[in-house]
């Protein structure tokens, strides 16, 4: 095993997917530790590293939803959940709790390396250089977004955000005064192939505001545009 090995947490319940994810991934130099029961990968976590956690919605004595609700405020890795059917209430769901990403069953393995992977990228940024292109700190009257450790402070208070929220905030704030598209938004973060459900943008921005205590109605930060997308407002200010 190398040093530069990810450390992969499933938390899934289906014998069948666990046995072939373990593999696959295993093919692509992750180190994948693997448990059905979310009484063990509260143990697991406590025990050891983990770069990021695939976790399925549907498992015995407590289901997913519960798990990172439990998990969230506490854990920083990406989560990408599993769900069944394409259920539209479990993404929603899933993404309101503070999931980073969604696969519905069946999916196609190479698709769930290539969500990973560009979780991972993200979340690695803290441990680089500052790209000496870009600012480091971004700044809207007292909130501050630090490239450099992923961070976000607001009134010298710390905010905790998800991979994925982190990422929307900071496109925003880069185009300061430029209403973005959802379309638009998303191809941003993921590129042209993610194909999202239409509520993704919508409800990841609702979990910012919150955090932010923006309000959609009066806002400092974030203002829909509607029929359009979101603006950024300069200088903190509606």
């Amino acid at each position: 095993m190398t040093g530069s090995r990810k450390k992969v947490l499933l938390v899934e319940d289906d014998g069948k997917i666990t046995d072939l994810l373990t593999e696959y991934l295993s093919t692509f130099d992750f180190q994948v530790t693997a448990t059905a029961s979310p009484a063990s990968a509260r143990k697991h976590l406590e025990q050891g590293n983990f770069h990021i956690m695939i976790l399925d919605v549907m498992l015995p004595e407590e289901d997913g939803f519960s798990l990172l609700r439990d998990l969230r405020p506490r854990l920083d890795i990406p989560i990408i959940m599993l769900t069944a059917r394409g259920d539209l209430t479990d993404r929603v769901v899933g993404l309101e709790l503070g999931a980073d990403d969604y696969m519905s069953k069946p999916f196609e393995p190479r698709e769930l390396i290539a969500r990973m992977r560009a979780l991972l990228r993200r979340t690695e940024t803290k441990d680089k250089a500052p790209d000496t292109t870009h600012n480091v700190l971004l700044k809207s009257g007292d909130l501050e977004l630090n490239r450099m450790s992923r961070s976000i402070r607001l009134a010298n208070s710390d905010i905790n955000l998800t991979t994925m929220e982190f990422d929307i905030l900071e496109r925003l704030m880069d185009n300061k005064g430029i209403v973005l598209s959802r379309d638009r938004i998303t191809e941003m973060i993921h590129g042209e192939e993610f194909e999202p459900f239409n509520r993704t943008i919508d409800i990841l921005i609702s979990r910012i505001r919150n955090k932010l205590q923006d309000s959609a109605d009066n806002p400092r930060f974030i203002r829909t545009v509607r029929g359009a997308g979101y603006l950024f407002l300069s200088d903190g200010r509606s």
